[in-house]
């Protein structure tokens, strides 16, 4: 795993891109600054695992360099068909070879697609999304989420990790101090955080969980409850 390093030096702003550098550190970079991520991605594989009807699609959106799906592979039926959708080659290339390394039995099909407009199979069971919707422009995320909600089976299952803000200023700005705590202690400078938090302003839009509880419903989705939180993020899953 190569030390995330993106951020160490000073640099000009721009904004934040899933390119070839960010790509090649990019699981040093979400273990390091997601808390919990191993034991989110071990709670989303069990999530999943259960509402993979065999037969059926699996789909994760914003696969990035393919750690959720590799560690449902070792744990959703074998005969549930696998489909990793992402925006930047980049993530794509580390992905494919992720799988041809685990000599897996199943062979997912990557497609670099733009969310907003993606086309998901029918007969579709569980759709992942991991940190992903944030990044998704606020006009388009409604739409994402009823493509969604429309392509899943009945019972079906989005399961959803996102940053979140606080509907409290007091509490959000206690939360993102913690936060900020945190990666510190797994080794970030003072120069990291604040380069990589100016690069993402613009780019990473957190909501309510509130506003993703609306969305959800309003998107089709019957049920919807929260399975992991850490204060400014949080886990969803909603079942058709």
């Amino acid at each position: 795993m190569t030390l995330d390093k993106v951020f160490a030096q000073q640099k000009e702003a721009e904004d934040f891109r899933f390119d070839e550098k960010v790509a090649g550190v990019f699981d040093d970079m979400v273990d390091r600054s997601v808390p919990f991520y191993q034991e989110i991605q071990r709670m989303v594989s069990e999530l999943a695992a259960d509402y993979a009807v065999p037969g059926s699609y699996l789909c994760d959106l914003g696969c990035a360099t393919g750690n959720t799906l590799a560690l449902m592979d070792g744990v959703v039926a074998p005969d549930v068909s696998f489909i990793g959708i992402d925006n930047s080659p980049e993530m794509l290339e580390r992905c494919r070879a992720k799988f041809e390394q685990r000599l897996s039995g199943r062979t997912p099909h990557f497609l670099c697609h733009d969310l907003k407009e993606m086309q998901l199979p029918e007969n579709t069971a569980v759709v992942t999304m991991l940190l992903t919707l944030m990044f998704v422009r606020p006009v388009h995320r409604r739409a994402v989420l009823t493509s969604i909600a429309e392509a899943l089976n009945p019972g079906g299952a989005l399961i959803l990790v996102e940053k979140v803000v606080c509907d409290s200023p007091e509490l959000n700005r206690r939360f993102i101090k913690y936060y900020y705590d945190m990666k510190r202690r797994h080794g970030y400078s003072e120069l990291e955080i604040s380069q990589k938090r100016e690069a993402l302003e613009n780019v990473l839009i957190p909501y309510t969980e509130s506003e993703n509880r609306q969305m959800l419903a309003d998107a089709g989705f019957s049920r919807v409850e929260v399975f992991f939180r850490w204060y400014n993020f949080c886990g969803m899953v909603a079942v058709k």
